[in-house]
């Protein structure tokens, strides 16, 4: 379950788990959002499609912010057979430029290092980025997809 915003904007600090319904119902509430939507949708079948099993999203995407510039997030790596994987999710030249035209966001393996210091997307996405405060993000079982 998606908990209610704090008053930063921002989830509360920790992983939250929803299905790709409760996630849609949540943050679908405008145009521009059904359609950052859309291409998160196709983003994550695609992930799926290789043996991915779980993703995490992050960014302006998931606060309380109206307009959304795109998405942001992570995934779990393991049971990803790097054959089928859509090679846009791995193309993180020209600042992800390939994602972004595809899917309207951008996605990174969950283990990758995300900063010089070495922490990982996971860890990075739970920081606001410009307190370093904690936050939360939105975990959703690939499964789960339509």
């Amino acid at each position: 379950m998606i908990p209610p915003f704090e008053e930063s904007g921002n989830l509360p600090a920790g992983i939250h788990e929803a299905t790709w319904n409760e996630f849609s119902a949540r943050y679908g509430t405008t145009p521009h959002r059904r359609n950052l939507l859309d291409g998160l949708g196709l983003a994550l079948v695609a992930l799926r499609r290789a043996g991915c099993r779980r993703a995490y999203i992050d960014g302006s995407f998931v606060t309380a912010e109206e307009h959304p510039g795109d998405f942001d997030g992570c995934w779990e790596a393991s049971n990803v057979d790097p054959l089928l994987l859509d090679p846009a999710l791995m193309d993180f030249s020209d600042r992800r430029r390939a994602q972004k035209s595809r899917f309207g966001g951008e996605l990174f393996p969950a283990d990758l290092p995300a900063d010089p210091e070495g922490t990982q997307f996971l860890d990075h996405f739970q920081r606001d980025k410009h307190t370093r405060e904690p936050k939360g993000i939105v975990a959703i079982d690939l499964k789960d997809l339509p």
